[in-house]
């Protein structure tokens, strides 16, 4: 039963994390943009905890841990550089 969940678990996020790079090739705005980037750091998080509980290893989730707050970090000089035009003040 676990199996056949992480087998369509893997499928969907990897229908999303698609979904996210076809907007970041395609997004009309710079916006749009930034939130498909977003969108596919959590798709890449979600990808390597499936992966952690597929193969019972304890790496994985530590280094979803990390893209976690890089993403974050990344999104948030992102955002700061399209309202002001500079990231350090």
């Amino acid at each position: 039963m676990l199996n056949m969940a992480l087998t369509a678990s893997f499928a969907l996020v990897a229908a999303a994390f698609a979904m996210s790079l076809f907007r970041l090739l395609k997004g009309p705005s710079a916006p749009d943009r930034i939130l498909a980037l977003d969108t596919l750091y959590i798709n890449a998080i979600a990808l390597l905890v499936l992966l952690g509980i597929l193969l019972a290893s304890p790496l994985y989730f530590e280094a979803a841990l990390l893209i976690a707050l890089m993403g974050f970090v990344g999104t948030v000089a992102l955002a700061k550089f399209l309202l002001r035009g500079d990231i350090i003040e």
